[in-house]
């Protein structure tokens, strides 16, 4: 694989950036020459050479590899992410970049919108409803596990998963299939209550070095667009794209208040996930509880009836022994005994009389 990749770049003769990145991904086992290449090149022409070599393995593998084209879409896949595998710690957030700077910004920005509601983005989802509220944590797992990735195809994988989620949890709650304009205003919700981990980082990584062909065309390409769409959306949130009067937006922020309560919310605007689900959790052990007292309750029932059936039987015969009481008379003459001497023995007939022998 390694020689391969170098005859690419030598047989394409590839501009010199990329000839030089090209040839240290190939060696890339020892580290060595991608630190070298890291340091020598910006992010910009780090990206660039990334790109026009996935270009030119694309046009090298329709030209001369005559690879069919539903295979090429995976043999990219592979490409990608063995290059990107051994690129990703080079790459990813730079020191050279300000993308760590726009991370906490972005971190530090969907904190202090806390209060968002769903109501106030309208966004068409009832977590009260148990399936909805599964889908709404899927698609927040989804969003924050991106970060775990390496390669930028597992990133957008990680999104469209989070997006399927997302459409499935509106599809449940207005039993109908999610439109566009659904999908947005739920995604942003989902952004600010998950809050992932190095935001801006995961997107300009999946920009630079993601295959141009996935970003372009394809769910995975819609997915991403409409994240970015999200981002940007929250970094300019503001008063009027809440319906919220200034003074409003302002106490919000600046946390001296927090919207009320709706009736229909059961949990608080601005309690995290480990709270809901630990409310969650007493209120399904206070539903126990009452089952088990219930329970108990229909257990002693049970025993006291079986107690006072068991003392009506007795009642019952204790009365028909009192009402028909059994008369026992003693017998007029007294029974002899089978074994004792019977002096009336003559009286029998012949037949019966027992008869002695002499031993």
């Amino acid at each position: 694989m390694r020689q391969w990749l170098s005859q690419e770049a030598t047989m394409h003769r590839l501009p010199d950036q990329q000839a030089l990145l090209s040839s240290h991904v190939a060696t890339s086992v020892s580290g060595d020459g991608v630190k070298r290449t890291a340091q020598e090149l910006s992010i910009e022409e780090q990206s660039e050479g990334v790109q026009d070599f996935y270009q030119n393995v694309a046009e090298r593998l329709q030209t001369r590899g005559k690879v069919p084209p539903e295979k090429m879409e995976k043999v990219m896949d592979q490409i990608e992410k063995y290059v990107m595998t051994r690129l990703y710690k080079y790459v990813f957030c730079p020191e050279t970049t300000d993308d760590e700077k726009k991370d906490l910004a972005v971190q530090k920005r969907i904190r202090a919108l806390h209060w968002v509601t769903p109501q106030m983005l309208c966004v068409p989802v009832n977590e009260e409803i148990p399936e909805v509220s599964d889908m709404v944590v899927k698609a927040i797992t989804d969003i924050i596990e991106m970060d775990s990735k390496r390669v930028p195809r597992d990133k957008l994988a990680c999104i469209t998963k989070c997006s399927k989620h997302i459409f499935n949890a509106i599809k449940i709650t207005k039993n109908e299939p999610a439109s566009a304009d659904d999908f947005l205003p739920t995604l942003i919700y989902i952004v600010l209550k998950g809050n992932p981990p190095r935001l801006q980082s995961n997107i300009q990584y999946i920009t630079r070095f993601c295959n141009p062909s996935r970003l372009m065309t394809g769910e995975d390409g819609y997915y991403f667009t409409n994240l970015c769409c999200a981002v940007a959306f929250i970094e300019k949130l503001d008063a009027q794209s809440l319906n919220l009067s200034q003074e409003d937006f302002d106490r919000y922020m600046s946390g001296q208040t927090s919207p009320k309560k709706q009736e229909s919310e059961p949990w608080a605007p601005d309690a995290c996930l480990g709270v809901k689900q630990m409310y969650k959790n007493l209120d399904l052990l206070s539903q126990l509880n009452e089952r088990q007292e219930r329970l108990m309750s229909q257990a002693k029932k049970l025993e006291k009836d079986l107690i006072d059936w068991t003392d009506g039987i007795a009642k019952e015969v204790q009365d028909i022994v009192e009402k028909y009481p059994l008369d026992l008379k003693p017998p007029s003459q007294p029974l002899a005994a089978i074994d004792s001497e019977n002096v009336e023995n003559d009286k029998l007939p012949p037949p019966l009389q027992p008869q002695v022998y002499a031993g």
